[in-house]
């Protein structure tokens, strides 16, 4: 089975405690929501299983492997990180090609992933003249590449439009129907009230729900509901009663800034391009 395990993860920065003792399973077959406010620890989690940063003390596998182990990491777990991260004067195409070549996939595939992300008519052009939103399809179009059964996206709808968002969304649970593990952090409560199927919250630097999305929103009017009232105090959700306790003392952990990304997954129907601007 190739799932994410997170267990009894910490790490720090300084005396700064960015992840405190979090541990979590996402399983394959599902689109698993990762949510949290600004400095919960969700961005440090998504490093530390991404091998680019090593934690103080557990840790994080896919499929029972540390990252950093992994050969051809495209192979076995796709993400998008930073859709800025390409390098602006080289085109689409040649940024995949570039991906394929290191981790040994088939430069056929780069024409596959350009057409799956909506691409294939801008496939030469630079990626300084792309807008956001065709950044990010070209950030998705990257961790398809390898045609992985772990997909990892950190804010995959940023930047894109509405026909975008339901093309991410579809693709997500696309991926998740075809026995994929799909982990997606975002701060759209919308998006992921729609694509998720469990939940797993961040607050403080500690794991505060993991949940299925039903027993999480419980009988909250919606999951934005659920989930402020919850983040409010970053108090521990009680799977019995569906409200978070009393909650605990002092002030949250920052998260650091910057976001390097990862090399970087496979089959859902294009989508028509935003245009550029």
């Amino acid at each position: 089975m190739t799932s994410i395990d997170v267990h009894d993860l910490t790490k720090d920065y300084g005396g700064t405690r960015a992840v405190d003792g979090v541990s979590f399973r996402v399983l394959p077959g599902r689109v698993t929501g990762f949510l949290g406010p600004n400095g919960a620890g969700k961005s440090t989690t998504l490093r530390v299983v991404l091998g680019l940063d090593r934690p103080t003390s557990g840790g994080a596998t896919l499929g029972g492997r540390p990252y950093r182990s992994l050969d051809a990491p495209l192979r076995h777990a796709g993400a998008l990180l930073d859709a800025a991260a390409a390098h602006g004067g080289r085109t689409a195409r040649d940024h995949l090609l570039i991906l394929a070549h290191s981790n040994r996939i088939p430069a056929a595939r780069v024409t596959e992933v350009l057409a799956e992300s909506g691409l294939e008519s801008v496939a030469r052009h630079r990626i300084r003249t792309f807008s956001l939103g065709m950044r990010q399809r070209l950030g998705v179009a990257a961790a398809l590449l390898g045609d992985p059964p772990v997909l990892i996206l950190d804010e995959p709808a940023n930047g894109l439009d509405p026909e975008g968002i339901v093309w991410i969304r579809g693709l997500m649970r696309r991926l998740a129907g075809e026995g994929r593990t799909v982990l997606v952090s975002s701060h759209l409560m919308t998006e992921t009230a729609l694509a998720a199927d469990h939940l797993v919250v961040l607050g403080r630097g500690r794991l505060l729900a993991d949940a299925p999305m039903a027993d999480f929103v419980g009988g909250h009017a919606s999951l934005e509901d659920a989930y402020l009232r919850l983040t409010a105090g970053a108090a521990p959700f009680s799977a019995r009663t569906g409200t978070p306790p009393s909650a605990p003392t002092g002030p949250p952990a920052p998260a650091p800034t910057g976001t390097p990304r990862p090399g970087q997954a496979p089959t859902p129907a294009p989508a028509p391009i935003e245009e550029k601007g």
